[in-house]
């Protein structure tokens, strides 16, 4: 039985499963590439294995993508009687704990007020579209394919809300936009609408220069020369200089935050904001939440006022 083979097999019968594939599949078709289409499953090594593994970088999460991936083809394999054991590593390496960039509110400014000269020349993206697609991102911890995907049907400018549809989960929810930033989505509406741009309802609403709609890449890219011009650059020798989804990080942790200033019962209020985000569980939702110093020290002083008031009253 070739590699090939048994992982057609494999994804055809996950498939058939109902289960999500796609990530799995093509770590799986990767490592057919680098292994060799035509290898028989019993002539992989555990070097063939551990050389596809651990790659040319940092160990990360991905190295577990990867282990667990091959670890479930393994296992279809060996309960069908192909092989009898797998060369797999007995044990999974645990990657460090990626630690996301929380921007701060010094950092965010000057990231807006450096958008017109990272972006001067004009080019395709234009800096009221950058900024409209950056504050969209922080204050409302949207992910950008959620962003540049929006159609002008998405986007309700008089009701103050965004649908988003077929989301990471495959959900649609609907997202409440506050009123500053409310204000800020119906200034680039009226903006886009004034240079000639399609209204029609499946039109993208977030568009290039001359109307195309704009993709995640080309907002990465405009974000990474914004970072280096704007200096909002990690120095901690994290692998990841500040990233665009950092901004959902920062929601998050600013919401936290908030919470705990105003004095809300934030255990309470935490599925709120799992639903807002679009999680289907809680769990995905504390991801999100690093501890900043801030957010440290809101906490603490909400645990000191408690405990005072149970001295008071014991």
């Amino acid at each position: 039985m070739t590699l090939n083979k048994i992982i057609l097999l494999y994804v055809a019968f996950r498939k058939s499963m109902g289960d999500d594939f796609s990530s799995a599949e093509s770590v799986l078709k990767t490592f057919c590439r680098r292994v060799g289409e035509d290898a028989e499953l019993a002539d992989i090594t555990a070097d063939h294995v551990q050389a596809f593994l651990v790659g040319t970088g940092a160990v990360s999460g991905y190295w577990r993508r990867k282990y667990d991936a091959l670890r479930g083809l393994y296992r279809y394999a060996i309960t069908r009687g192909f092989i009898d054991k797998a060369p797999l590593p007995s044990t999974a390496v645990r990657a460090p704990r990626f630690k996301p960039h929380i921007y701060t509110d010094d950092e965010v400014h000057r990231l807006l007020n450096a958008i017109p000269s990272c972006l001067n020349p004009p080019r395709k993206l234009e800096p009221h579209t950058l900024r409209s697609i950056l504050l969209l991102l922080y204050g409302a911890g949207l992910r950008i394919g959620e962003v540049v995907a929006l159609t002008v049907a998405d986007v309700d400018i008089s009701a103050s809300v965004i649908t988003i549809r077929n989301a990471k989960f495959h959900k649609t929810r609907i997202v409440p936009l506050g009123s500053e930033l409310s204000q800020i989505i119906a200034g680039y509406a009226a903006h886009r609408e004034a240079a000639g741009h399609s209204t029609g309802a499946e039109a993208p609403f977030f568009v290039l220069r001359r109307g195309a709609s704009t993709s995640v890449q080309i907002v990465q890219c405009a974000f990474r020369r914004l970072c280096k011009q704007a200096n909002v650059l990690r120095q901690d020798g994290a692998r990841y200089q500040p990233r665009l989804h950092d901004m959902r990080h920062s929601f998050a942790v600013r919401r936290l935050t908030i919470w705990y200033r105003e004095g809300a019962d934030v255990q309470k209020l935490l599925p709120q904001l799992a639903t807002y985000m679009g999680h289907v569980k809680l769990s995905a939702t504390q991801v999100y939440l690093t501890m900043t110093p801030e957010l440290l020290r809101e906490a603490s002083e909400r645990f000191e006022r408690y405990a005072c008031q149970e001295v008071c009253h014991g």
